[in-house]
């Protein structure tokens, strides 16, 4: 699996546990603060590069410290950062997590050069040379721009894939119906669904996208498990029994375990449960990059973990 993933890099800091700020200038204890690479492309990213693909991630950055911070977090993981663009007059995306005891996790957020890549920016060949394309955040830069990238992967063959990334209540359908018929997997939150479809129910929200032109849609629903939708029906796929620590990237390490377990040539429902199994192992500690572990360990904590029933 040689994959691009394109779109959303964010430099990560989370507190953990926080359960209320501090008035004025009072101040409290926490029990640890980490910095991590996450966003739609560098969180699917550092779980792909984990499952054994060969990654490399493109995206707009700027050049001050959290920039080079960023890249130097995802180079030890062994992610491929030449595709990076460094903007000199914009900040790099970044994002501060107060995480709450139970994993909830609110955010401040600047967005920063992310809503500054173009195509100007995209590296046409190295999409070509491909053999997947994920691409996260496409409404931070516009349906346009997003299906042309989207169409010249189709064009070579490149498998195909999106997650977005405003909340459902940001979503209209306008802002992603002009890329569905380039998209082989859409796999956004059920949030998302309901908010960019227009509908009131999941699956209806789901087969709306599909009749747009995605192939398939698999819809994470945090400890519900997942969806799968295809013009040929659906399917539930649960969520294993775990202690959550923080949720912060489990969308992405599903997105990036569906993904690989797709170029294994694994059934999507088989693929899913990849997906499920390195959310869980993501979600048992802080930050997008938690836990150690490759592929022949995630397939054996599907195995052996509890589902939720």
């Amino acid at each position: 699996m040689k994959v691009v993933t394109m779109g959303v890099h964010v430099l990560d800091v989370l507190v953990r546990p926080v359960e209320a700020i501090p008035e004025g200038q009072g101040a409290t204890l926490v029990d640890d603060i980490r910095m991590t690479a996450a966003g739609t492309a560098a969180g699917t990213a550092l779980t792909l590069a984990k499952l054994g693909a060969q990654v490399r991630t493109a995206g707009a950055i700027g050049t001050d410290p959290t920039g080079d911070l960023l890249v130097q977090l995802l180079d030890t993981a062994g992610i491929d950062t030449a595709l990076l663009v460094r903007r000199i007059d914009t900040s790099t995306s970044a994002s501060v997590l107060p995480i709450r005891p139970n994993g909830d996790r609110p955010s401040l957020h600047l967005l920063g050069a992310n809503i500054t890549y173009g195509l100007d920016d995209v590296p046409w060949d190295a999409v070509a040379e491909a053999t997947h394309l994920h691409l996260g955040g496409p409404e931070l830069i516009g349906a346009e721009v997003a299906a042309r990238i989207l169409a010249h992967a189709k064009e070579h063959d490149v498998v195909t894939s999106v997650d977005l990334l405003a909340p459902g209540e940001l979503g209209t359908f306008d802002q992603i119906e002009p890329l569905l018929p380039y998209v082989d997997f859409l796999l956004p939150n059920d949030d998302q669904v309901l908010g960019f479809s227009g509908e009131d129910d999941l699956v209806a929200g789901a087969k709306k996208l599909v009749a747009a032109g995605a192939g398939l849609v698999a819809v994470t629903r945090g400890g519900e498990g997942a969806l799968l939708v295809t013009a040929e029906g659906t399917e539930s796929v649960p969520a294993f029994e775990i202690d959550v620590v923080d949720t912060t990237g489990c969308g992405d390490a599903f997105s990036a375990g569906f993904l690989r377990g797709i170029s294994l040539d694994r059934t999507p429902r088989e693929a899913a449960i990849l997906g499920s199994a390195a959310a869980a192992l993501v979600a048992q500690g802080l930050g997008s990059d938690h836990g150690d572990f490759d592929l022949a360990e995630a397939d054996e904590f599907s195995m052996t973990a509890k589902v939720r029933m």
